[in-house]
């Protein structure tokens, strides 16, 4: 009885013929790649670079740092990356072209271990309507943009795009000519969340099966969530010989999103019975890293998400409280500890001190600047004035205003509204802008709609108000509100966040914010226009 050895990059795996040993799978994280894709979501620089150091740290095997052609900064981002790695694989996408490729190659060249990553359409769909390529055109693109990725770097991963709406015999022409021509992975992904598991995994067994070169790389999924199944399908592609996986912190990206990373590792590490497979990733960390992202991005993580969301790890039913306080596993298939969640809390008020309130920090998997700890517990030592209680959410959202509003040359200062049954509502506004301090009035249909009219009266601007969205941080009547505000200028969202006792003052900050990140990435593009001129 034979079994199968640790994975490498470059070595194709074979069948499992002992459950006593376990197949590495390789964690390919696109986060900073196609996560960032996700509108609304785009990272400064300095984001990139923290989510990227962390990503490292918690064992993540490849980062898909960006997409090199894309921009200036997103060139920027990706070299930046490759120079500061210590252990991970640092890949760079590229179109099958030319320029893509030369582009990519140039940003990971510093890299301990650089990747180009390209890739090309395949499905019939896609050639008709998108590429306007026959099929033998492709399959020359890929023998000549693979062979150029491989002159450059050892490490080539392709990607036939819309693997899963693409016949599979044409699909496995492609797949030879693609590590014939240098390929060391090739990543088979359902683009568009159309595959159900038991064809994703057919389509790797036939894959591997009937392409003779099949044994010379490692094969990869990339999947979709678009019905559901980005999980469910990437385990069953690993069930069928793949053995990396591309997925994303919290699961975001494009449309309905990846498949998420916190899921794949803790679904393969607490199902080890019937999938016996392991991953690098120290697991501790998954919570800070969901944390960060969301924190980077200003996308909330869904309460009930499994994994990293609030909920969790929390039980209100009566009967699941018994049960946890008879056995914790009656009611949890994984410690909290596993995945860097702590039991135990402090209970903050008006009367904890620092040392307890950067012991709450360090708790929450949140680490702050010297500057930005005392303006977290000033904000804190107000809020616990206003409020009873004090909980981790009203922390976590004090900490992701900080965060977010750190570098933001316009900033509230004071707000007043009068509303109620006898209208018109009134805002009154104070900002401080360039170092100057601004005030203005404004009607509107409704106190929201008078405070977003102050602001595009003080702050004048094009922007469009495509999301506008509250929730309490807590219970109770004296919760926190969050305000979510996405703004869209051009080709351009942002999206942000305001935490406060005070609904609207919670909307003015998320309006404010999101507008200081217009401006920011409106100077970048600016400036890289003027470089590139």
């Amino acid at each position: 009885m034979t079994s199968q050895t640790t994975t490498q990059p470059g070595s194709q795996p074979q069948d499992t013929q002992s459950r006593g040993t376990k197949d590495r799978v390789l964690i390919f994280d696109t986060t900073l790649r196609d996560g960032e894709q996700c509108p609304g979501a785009t990272m400064t620089l300095d984001e990139k670079l923290a989510v990227a150091e962390l990503l490292d740290m918690m064992g993540v095997d490849i980062i898909e740092a960006g997409f090199p052609i894309a921009s200036n900064g997103d060139f920027e981002a990706v070299a930046e990356i490759a120079r500061r790695a210590k252990r991970a694989v640092i890949a760079g996408l590229a179109r099958a072209i030319p320029a893509d490729i030369a582009r990519a190659g140039e940003a990971v060249r510093h890299a301990r271990r650089g990747r180009i990553h390209t890739f090309v359409s395949t499905s019939p769909i896609h050639l008709a309507h998108q590429m306007r390529k026959t099929e033998d055109e492709v399959v020359e693109i890929i023998l000549k943009t693979v062979a150029q990725a491989r002159d450059l770097v050892e490490d080539v991963e392709w990607s036939a795009m819309d693997a899963t709406r693409t016949p599979i015999d044409y699909l496995c022409r492609c797949v030879e000519a693609a590590i014939r021509s240098g390929a060391t992975t090739i990543n088979l992904p359902d683009t568009v969340g159309y595959a159900t598991p038991a064809e994703y995994r057919t389509m790797f067994e036939q894959v591997r099966a009937r392409v003779p070169n099949s044994d010379k790389a490692v094969f990869s999924v990339h999947c979709h969530d678009d019905l559901g199944l980005a999980i469910a399908n990437s385990l069953a592609g690993v069930e069928g010989g793949a053995r990396q996986v591309e997925c994303t912190i919290n699961g975001i990206g494009e449309r309905a999103g990846n498949a998420a990373l916190e899921e794949i590792v803790m679904a393969i590490r607490t199902r080890g019975d019937v999938m016996p497979y392991e991953t690098g990733i120290e697991s501790t960390m998954l919570t800070r890293a969901s944390k960060l992202v969301s924190h980077a991005t200003n996308f909330p993580v869904q309460f009930n998400k499994a994994i990293v969301g609030r909920n969790a790890f929390a039980h209100e039913s009566g009967i699941h409280q018994d049960g946890m306080l008879k056995h914790t596993e009656t009611y949890e298939i994984m410690t909290p500890a596993s995945v860097g969640v702590s039991k135990t809390s402090l209970v903050m008020g008006k009367h904890s001190g620092r040392a307890a309130f950067r012991t709450k920090l360090d708790e929450l998997g949140l680490h702050l600047s010297d500057n930005q700890f005392q303006d977290v517990f000033d904000r804190f030592k107000a809020l616990a004035d206003r409020k009873k209680h004090v909980y981790d959410e009203d922390i976590e959202a004090l900490v992701d205003e900080n965060l977010a509003t750190a570098h933001d040359r316009i900033r509230l200062v004071s707000l007043s509204v009068i509303a109620g049954t006898r209208g018109p509502q009134r805002a009154t506004m104070k900002i401080a802008m360039d170092g100057r301090t601004l005030t203005e009035e404004a009607d509107g249909n409704g106190p929201v709609d008078a405070v977003f009219n102050c602001i595009k009266a003080l702050v004048p601007h094009e922007a469009e108000l495509e999301l506008y969205q509250v929730h309490a941080v807590t219970e109770g009547t004296d919760a926190q509100a969050e305000v979510s505000v996405r703004l869209k200028a051009g080709e351009r969202t942002m999206t942000a966040r305001g935490a406060d006792p005070d609904t609207l003052v919670a909307s003015a900050k998320a309006y404010l914010s999101a507008l200081n990140k217009l401006s920011a990435t409106a100077v970048r593009l600016h400036a890289q226009h003027a470089a590139a001129e």
